[in-house]
């Protein structure tokens, strides 16, 4: 039986990874798969040896508060990858995304003689683009998920394959089976009010910087608007009861008050009208799903002074860079102002600004590709294992 380690560190970075494992298991069927991952992982047979909770954090400053937790979780993954009885060694360690915990593990994994296999490519287009050839040095296959991505590694030797963005099936599929009316049946959310989604984040730091102002900016747009209703999105690596904690703290008036939606991200999507979420891999998933989107982006101070330094992009909104142009409004930093952002939110309700939202968003979905990232993914592993 053949014994392959995945790891993802992040809440996207586990659907992914599932949707590798399952694939790939359609094609060996004796694979046997354990490694970091959440619950996807875990529910596509994925043996966890660590949970991402226990490295959900992210920024440049904030890691620092859990290097205990990310060291722990490293020495676990490489006894697995260094196992003295060779039936258990992995013969493959598949890396998700997630640089910062992933780069290291595949120099344990090189190291220990573990071919490498890395899908999902860090945004070496938007920064730190040493990693460029420290990425060559340690993998030996790439997947990369964006059509631009493979001429950024030409001439390092490193073989790289776009295969699509792993988004563009499973949402595609759920779009398609799933309306706005059936979703807030499914969550128990209003039928008939208009529906503000908030999606502050999968990490206990991002939750520290997003939730607060996401929360004054549905209680801003409910004194405008006291029709809306809210919904948040609380992610699997992040405890409900904690959220329900900081939400409770923050007195909204009940119409303010948002309904709790756990582990049913994308559902909740599909049942809003507008969606209100930070920078990230959320903002894709938005646009894939065809909702109209508001981005709000808060960070460490130190965290924003180092990244500004060494990131040089036009907008931190995926479906921005995407597109070359501003697809959707941004509020970063002190930008991020409670009434800026319910005004913004209540221009996509309804009207003209709505529906040229979801016009820019249909030429970002074009622009990710026809689907099957999961397939091309497990063809090379199986390749690299045969």
């Amino acid at each position: 039986m053949t014994r392959v380690l995945v790891s993802a560190g992040d809440a996207s970075g586990d659907l992914h990874a599932a949707g590798l494992v399952a694939a790939l298991r359609r094609l060996r069927p004796d694979t046997r798969f354990c490694g970091l991952g959440g619950d996807a992982m875990a529910a596509a047979g994925v043996e966890l040896l660590v949970h991402q909770r226990e490295i959900a954090i992210g920024g440049l400053v904030e890691v620092l508060s859990s290097l205990r937790r990310v060291f722990a979780a490293w020495d676990a993954l490489g006894r697995a990858l260094a196992a003295s009885d060779p039936a258990e060694r992995p013969r493959l360690a598949v890396l998700v995304d997630a640089p910062d915990f992933n780069l290291p593990l595949a120099k344990r994994a090189r190291r220990a003689g573990v071919p490498v296999l890395y899908y999902v490519s860090p945004q070496v287009w938007a920064w730190r683009r040493g990693r460029i050839r420290t990425l060559a040095r340690r993998a030996d296959r790439l997947a990369a998920i964006f059509p631009f991505e493979p001429s950024l590694y030409a001439g390092t030797g490193l073989r790289v394959d776009f295969v699509g963005h792993p988004l563009v099936d499973s949402l595609g599929a759920l779009a398609r089976e799933l309306d706005a009316k059936s979703a807030r049946v499914r969550l128990g959310l209003p039928e008939a009010a208009p529906l503000v989604l908030l999606m502050p984040g999968s990490r206990r730091n991002e939750l520290d910087h997003h939730l607060d102002v996401m929360l004054a900016s549905a209680r801003a747009l409910h004194a405008r608007r006291p029709d809306v209703r809210f919904a948040l999105a609380v992610a699997p690596s992040l405890a409900r009861e904690d959220v329900a904690a900081r939400v409770a703290a923050a007195r909204l008036p009940a119409g303010a008050e948002p309904v709790l939606v756990a582990g049913r991200a994308h559902e909740a999507i599909l049942a809003a009208d507008v969606v209100l979420a930070k920078p990230g891999t959320s903002t894709i998933e938005v646009a894939l799903l065809a909702r109209p989107l508001v981005v709000v982006g808060r960070a460490n101070a130190l965290t924003v002074a180092l990244a500004r330094r060494l990131v040089a992009l036009p907008s931190l909104a995926m479906p921005n860079l995407i597109a070359g142009a501003p697809v959707v409004p941004e509020f970063l930093q002190r930008d991020a102002r409670p009434e800026r952002i319910a005004a913004a939110l209540e221009a996509l309700l309804a009207g003209p600004a709505r529906e040229l939202a979801l016009e820019r968003l249909a030429a970002v979905r074009a622009r990710l590709g026809a689907g099957g990232a999961a397939e091309r993914t497990a063809a090379i592993a199986a390749e690299m294992l045969a």
